[in-house]
């Protein structure tokens, strides 16, 4: 056995999103959800034909009651009990996100006992010595601004910047960390060039607006927190897949060059000067041989998705040029019998330690997710948590992965073989 030892200071934790654990939200995706669910129910059964793991969840992915968040994990009541157990696992930073349309519920008002839910919930990880790492967008909309356009609408930047002031003047004194928005080229690739998720308008126009939108609000958002607190750290949380130049062709390198422009430059290339860190959220491997997504597949999680930890050093590697230091915001894998995860994670983070010794300037790893919770359009059958929660009782069980993942935690270093 050998050790590999990471630097001082490193930061370990988990992430949870307000709609995904929270519980009895109401905003542009809860009512969604409702009206969806069945529809959603019906379509699963096409999972059968690029997931070979869908037919041990069949039961639960064909209810349509899978598809509606309700009461979530109940975190809202229940965070001081989670961070316990993160406690107990040797976390010392975790990544949660600010619900909107709690803090918004009406145009230009805003309720002051929802903030102050939100200062218990930092107050309850500082008393923990977990650093919080706060998301002010995480995809969901308060019902006004849903109606109003959303993202599309001419006034989204600024209700966003009006939003995050409130918040950063009555939060920042205990939060150095901000994360402005959650992978906004997700959100709109699926809102509006797949047009799958809300508002579900298929429009390529639209598309590049919403993610000139995003662009623009966060630039905005960025310089309005820094005049409010200038000390803080702020970035957003970036969904980057390593694009495989396979056998490295020509063509192959070609493509690779074009849709690393696209998806994983772009939009931080046209932040730049607006942000103090990169939150790396990385799940996927597209191997390109004279196309996309040409990957072996040798293994697959309970997601579909190639089981692959080692692109986790190359997606931190290609984030080198940035010369910004790297939270790894979300890396995780679903894997309901936790059969896999103990892998994923001594692999991913052994990749990462390899990644840091190259000259990444990674700082902190946030595993994907702190408990199972409601995946958006698949409900809650794919369980990515360390934390095992009963939907009937939402007794929490900690994974034995979790347990392994708390030594690596409490000692900084990974043992290998």
């Amino acid at each position: 056995m050998s050790q590999l030892k990471f630097p001082d200071g490193f930061l370990w934790g988990a992430a949870t999103a307000s709609h995904q654990v929270e519980g009895n939200t109401q905003n542009n995706w809860s009512e969604w959800e409702k009206k969806n669910a069945e529809r959603l129910a019906q379509e699963s059964e096409k999972s059968f034909w690029w997931n070979p793991h869908w037919k041990k969840f069949r039961t639960e992915a064909i209810d349509p009651e899978n598809y509606i968040s309700r009461l979530a994990c109940d975190h809202y009541r229940r965070f001081r009990e989670d961070f316990d157990l993160a406690k107990e696992l040797g976390h010392t930073a975790h990544r949660f996100s600010i619900e909107w349309s709690r803090i918004e519920p009406e145009e230009g008002v805003f309720d002051e006992k929802a903030i102050d839910h939100y200062r218990e919930v930092i107050t309850a990880l500082r008393e923990r010595n977990i650093e919080p790492f706060v998301t002010l967008w995480h995809w969901t909309l308060p019902l006004w601004l849903a109606e109003a356009g959303g993202v599309l609408s001419p006034k989204f930047s600024e209700h966003f910047v009006r939003y995050a002031e409130k918040i950063v003047s009555s939060l920042g004194k205990e939060v150095h960390f901000w994360v402005t928005l959650n992978e906004p080229d997700v959100f709109s690739g699926h809102a509006y060039l797949k047009g799958t998720w809300p508002p579900q308008e298929k429009n390529l126009w639209k598309y590049i607006r919403s993610l000139n939108a995003l662009v623009c609000t966060h630039k905005k958002t960025y310089l309005a927190i820094k005049k409010l607190s200038p000390q803080s750290k702020i970035g957003i949380a970036k969904h980057n897949i390593w694009f495989e130049a396979y056998q490295d062709r020509l063509i192959n390198r070609l493509l690779k060059k074009g849709i690393d422009w696209w998806w994983n430059q772009r939009f931080l290339n046209q932040i730049e000067g607006h942000q103090d860190f990169i939150g790396l959220n990385h799940y996927n491997h597209h191997r390109i041989d004279n196309g996309f997504r040409k990957n072996e597949n040798k293994i697959q999680t309970d997601f579909g998705w190639e089981f692959y930890p080692e692109s986790l050093y190359h997606a931190a590697i290609e984030l080198k040029k940035y010369k910004k230091p790297i939270y790894i915001t979300e890396n995780g894998i679903a894997d309901a019998n936790d059969h896999l995860r103990p892998r994923f994670i001594r692999e991913s983070l052994s990749w990462l330690h390899q990644a840091i010794q190259d000259g990444a300037d990674v700082r902190g790893y946030l595993y994907w997710s702190l408990l199972d919770n409601f995946e958006w359009d698949k409900g809650y059958w794919l369980r990515f948590g360390l934390i095992e929660v009963n939907r009937k009782t939402l007794e929490r069980k900690i994974r034995p992965s979790a347990r392994m993942y708390a030594e690596i935690c409490r000692t900084n270093t990974l043992e290998i073989n």
